[in-house]
């Protein structure tokens, strides 16, 4: 790593120490403020968070890589998921922070789906417990994963070195601060993210000339390269676009919309939210195509090695901003990759020390835990996950990292139907909202770890289809009408009308 780099991404490292300290005066009251940040978030930290927990490295290093290697084609996930995490801010987010208030202040989702059908038997909170815990483990692995392995190919570093670095940073900001802490880094990362990849690809144009002959530069290594449907297949464009449906079930988002201050502010968060995504994916998009046209201009030597597979191509990011810029820069803008892989492990770390603390100590080991205690137990559940996290990755298996690639279908097919009926669906039962999360859940691990015929179909796709038909025929044959949810839902129609 050159001097230069390495002070950029030392202050980058600083910065997010530094704000893990200030978040520390501020949420030292109790858990909710550790949690959920006694839900006083503004519009713009907000959306920006949520986003930056959403991407992780896949955005500057992923999909770069894969405009690159095979051209617009690869653009179907970004707009299945630009579309998705539309829908999420319409149709979730102001009913989830409004019912979230309502169903007795609750800080967690599983805390959210006990009070929502008054399961006395805390069912549905251990199931939705138990898949948060671990499903969020072994993704807060891969994520520490990813940070050894970006220290070692951008930075020539030894592997546990990078996890090492990337595990204290992230857990000392969280374990200070907690989920203002996370929101705030992760609002500075969202920043930092937009920036680079709007800057580069500019700079790319620039140095080659023009707009047109950018356009012409990578007409000339083939027409493929700029034609969205060449290459792929009706399956795969619904397969693609299917991401979208697993916004509604990322715990590491939804909490997002549960700590917002106010209903009316998520309009705005809407608006910042989906103008950053346009921008972040668009640029990452954009930097994959232009970075062919650059290399046939400039450099053919490298365009052999990154023609050579996909996964040589996801280093075109690093190429670029390695080749344009002056070193202090270029570490800046690689910290942008540091700055999405950090962002993703801190939220799932604190969403998953969530769960250990509120659904789980508090409800069946100390129920009548003070305000401080539940906060040094959040902050130890912090470094109970992140070790388990970083013993993992400190020796990655495949079966993990194949595990955590489809947790985002795990969760949405689980989590995804429930937060949408229990939101909208007056007549949804407990068994309902049971038996639709088990069978989302379990159509996605049997899809995914059996042999069958529809391998070509994503896995969130049956198991959301079958997890949505099961709650509400479930529902049909079960619902008993309850006066207090009933009411619930008045009084959120009612609170969200005055907005």
């Amino acid at each position: 790593m050159q001097t230069y780099e390495a002070i950029s991404i030392g202050l980058y490292m600083l910065l997010m120490i530094l704000i893990g300290v200030y978040s520390y005066k501020k949420s030292t009251s109790n858990s909710e403020e550790f949690l959920i940040g006694g839900r006083k978030l503004g519009a713009a930290v907000t959306a920006l968070s949520a986003g930056a927990a959403d991407m992780s490295g896949w955005l500057l290093m992923g999909l770069p890589g894969a405009m690159y290697f095979s051209g617009l084609s690869s653009a179907w996930i970004a707009i299945g998921l630009t579309i998705g995490a539309y829908l999420n801010y319409v149709l979730v987010a102001p009913r989830l922070r409004v019912y979230t208030e309502v169903a007795q202040n609750a800080i967690t989702l599983p805390v959210f789906f006990e009070n929502r059908y008054k399961d006395r038997k805390h069912i549905l909170k251990i199931t939705a417990s138990i898949i948060i815990l671990v499903f969020f483990t072994l993704y807060t692995s891969a994520g520490m994963v990813s940070g050894g392995k970006l220290f070692e190919s951008a930075f020539g570093m030894d592997y546990l070195t990078g996890v090492w670095i990337t595990g204290f940073v992230v857990v000392l900001y969280t374990f200070l601060g907690g989920f203002l802490a996370v929101s705030l880094t992760d609002f500075v990362q969202g920043t930092i993210m937009v920036i680079a990849l709007i800057l580069v690809p500019v700079v790319v144009v620039y140095s080659i000339g023009s707009i047109e002959e950018t356009i012409s530069l990578i007409d000339s290594k083939g027409k493929q390269y700029l034609d969205l449907f060449t290459g792929t297949t009706t399956v795969g464009i619904i397969s693609l676009m299917a991401w979208g449906l697993g916004y509604f079930g990322q715990p590491h988002i939804l909490v997002r919309f549960m700590a917002i201050d106010k209903p009316k502010a998520l309009i705005k968060a809407r608006r910042i939210g989906i103008t950053w995504m346009v921008l972040t994916v668009g640029g990452a998009l954009v930097i994959g195509l232009t970075g062919i046209a650059y290399v046939l201009k400039f450099d053919t030597s490298i365009m052999q090695v990154f023609d050579s597979s996909g996964r040589e191509a996801e280093t075109i990011f690093i190429y670029l901003a390695r080749k344009l810029f002056h070193p202090f820069i270029a570490g800046f803008l690689l910290s942008a990759i540091l700055a999405a892989v950090m962002s993703t492990i801190s939220s799932q770390l604190l969403v998953t020390s969530s769960s250990l603390t509120e659904d789980i100590y508090k409800a069946f080991i100390r129920p009548d835990a003070s305000p401080k205690t539940l906060l040094i137990a959040s902050r130890l559940s912090v470094l109970i996950v992140a070790f388990i996290a970083i013993s993992l990755s400190l020796t990655p298996r495949d079966s993990i990292l194949n595990l955590v690639g489809n947790a985002w279908a795990g969760f949405g097919a689980a989590f995804g139907p429930l937060i949408l009926l229990s939101l909208l669906y007056k007549k949804s039962s407990m068994q309902g909202a049971l038996s639709g999360m088990l069978v989302g859940g379990l159509t996605v691990l049997f899809w995914v770890y059996t042999d069958h015929p529809f391998k070509a179909w994503y896995e969130l796709i049956p198991g959301f289809i079958l997890s949505f038909l099961t709650h509400i025929l479930v529902s049909m044959f079960t619902y008993k009408p309850n006066k207090t949810i009933e009411s619930e839902f008045e009084s959120v129609d009612t609170i969200l009308k005055n907005y």
